[in-house]
């Protein structure tokens, strides 16, 4: 058996494109300064890259999974045409409160319930515990903790998170990668 790789797990709004709210179209996505070249450099150090967003605005009746699928293939292809790549993108559209119909529940795999991380474990063959994990919210970090990833990064221009190293550009996660990348491989 391959032994299992390192992942980037990537929060979608807030650390991908600017969270304007319920972003659902190439029109209101605008990516956040350093995203490409943090998604290439992960690459060229053989982290798989995944994306990991909750997005309750399926759930809310916002927009459907197909729009987000556009989105998400438009956004890809955005990666692509800069020298990166997303390896994998999972989304969970449900709310508790807010979700309409079959997406009003609780699940695992919202954040910050740790199931799109361990499935994206288990599908991809990654190695949580040399993982590291950039989230803009206490949900991102709540779920790497529980998933046993082993670096988390909380990226908020004001907010220190206590569990998490806390960071206010994205260049400073391609530091942690090029030097974590010296130990691991």
């Amino acid at each position: 058996m391959a032994s299992k790789r390192p992942a980037l797990f990537l929060d979608r709004d807030g650390v991908v494109n600017i969270d304007h709210g319920y972003v659902c179209k190439p029109e209101n996505f605008d990516f956040v300064t350093g995203i490409f070249d943090l998604v290439a450099t992960a690459n060229s150090f053989g982290y798989l890259v995944v994306i990991v967003t909750n997005q309750a605005g399926i759930g809310r009746g916002y927009y459907t999974e197909d729009d987000f699928h556009a989105l998400t293939k438009w956004m890809r292809a955005q990666f692509i045409s800069r020298g990166a790549r997303v390896d994998a993108v999972y989304f969970c559209p449900d709310h508790p409160e807010h979700g309409l119909g079959a997406y009003k529940r609780e699940s695992i795999f919202r954040k910050p319930g740790p199931g799109m991380l361990l499935q994206a474990a288990k599908e991809l063959g990654v190695d949580l515990s040399i993982s590291l994990l950039v989230g803009d919210k206490d949900s991102d970090i709540q779920a790497g903790v529980t998933a046993g990833v082993g670096s988390l990064v909380y990226f908020h221009p004001e907010i220190k998170h206590a569990r998490a190293q806390n960071v206010t550009n994205l260049k400073d996660v391609i530091e942690l990668i090029t030097s974590a990348s010296k130990h691991v491989f």
